[in-house]
């Protein structure tokens, strides 16, 4: 790839999730953000989640709080509720939209978008970047049974990397993971307080987490 190429990631932060949750392996989103900044100018890096906004606290909170802080375009939605023919409540969370439009409007000023997610309903989103001259990666996984990607997705994309070959540059050492969402004493983290980016512990704390709210019916 040429160093003078100008990226811009698109995270699908549920998709990702979930492929990173069946990899076994958890995401340093810092060494993500570095990983593609030494590939090309690093355009825009977009991270796409829904909210439970009823929630007295939410897992994923402070994650989302240090992607703001630290070089991610954090882009954000409510899910809704509802209840299916079955009588099940559940939850709906889906950000295709956002992430689509995103890609449509910047896709004059990049030469090259990363898409991580799997997620066949992208298919024509690529398709429609790669007629406006962009080049298309995605990046999932077809190590596990079935696939985390759609086919058409990945035969669509003019690069596919399987995010089991990218572990060693991206992911997070297990010796490393924070203690699970809670402060020194136990309680729970002060959100009334923005993160601090230049703080190692916080860094450390939030900047490698991975979002446990996501896994939604999507």
């Amino acid at each position: 790839m040429s160093g003078q190429q100008r990226i811009a990631l698109f995270i699908d932060g549920a998709n990702l999730y979930a492929t990173t949750k069946t990899l076994g392996f958890d995401i340093d989103y810092k060494r993500l953000l570095k990983e593609f900044q030494g590939r090309g100018t690093l355009v825009r890096a977009f991270y796409y989640t829904a909210l439970v906004e009823d929630q007295e606290y939410s897992s994923i909170r402070p994650l989302i709080d240090w992607l703001d802080y630290n070089g991610y375009r954090v882009v954000t939605k409510p899910t809704k509720e509802f209840v299916d023919s079955t009588g099940r409540r559940k939850v709906k969370g889906n950000m295709d939209i956002e992430l689509a439009i995103d890609a449509l409007e910047l896709a004059p000023y990049i030469d090259h978008m990363v898409l991580f997610s799997g997620d066949g309903d992208f298919r024509s989103l690529v398709e429609a970047l790669q007629r406006r001259g962009v080049r298309v990666s995605v990046v999932s996984t077809v190590t596990t049974q079935p696939p985390m990607v759609a086919d058409e997705l990945r035969r669509q994309a003019d690069e596919f990397l399987d995010l089991s070959q990218l572990v060693s540059r991206i992911g997070r050492d297990p010796s490393d993971r924070p203690q699970r969402m809670m402060g020194e004493n136990g309680e729970r983290p002060d959100r009334s307080r923005p993160p601090q980016p230049r703080n190692g512990a916080l860094e450390s704390r939030y900047g490698i987490r991975q979002p446990q709210d996501d896994d939604l019916d999507v």
